[in-house]
């Protein structure tokens, strides 16, 4: 299978969560991304915040004057609507809070260095 193919029509979620998530006793954001490589999504990537607020207000910052426990993580996944929207089904009830959003997205490449196995 080649899995370096993907529809240039796909979608982009973004999941937002605190860094101090936890589910099943590890990083919240390590589980989704465990779980999109499960499902065979094309690709996901986990973005460390150094400042921002959610729906509570309260500010997280990495400054060393008020340095939080609880930053601010993004969780970008890529793939096709049915894929993510499928994928999304399944993880959304592990998000206790924070933010998921949706959007299309043009991808205009998307490969990999490695030869296929045969």
């Amino acid at each position: 299978m080649n899995r370096a193919k993907l529809s240039s029509e796909g979608q982009l979620l973004r999941i937002f969560i605190g860094e101090s998530d936890k589910h099943e006793g590890k990083p919240l954001y390590e589980w989704i991304v465990i779980k999109a490589k499960e499902y065979g999504l094309a690709g996901a990537t986990v973005i460390r915040g150094i400042m921002g607020f959610g729906a509570n207000s309260h500010i997280h910052t990495s400054s060393i004057l008020r340095l939080s426990l609880d930053l601010p993580i993004i969780i970008e996944l890529v793939d096709t609507k049915d894929k993510i929207e499928n994928f999304l089904s399944n993880v959304e009830g592990v998000i206790k809070e924070g933010l998921i959003t949706v959007e299309r997205a043009n991808v205009k490449m998307y490969r990999s260095n490695k030869k296929e196995k045969q």
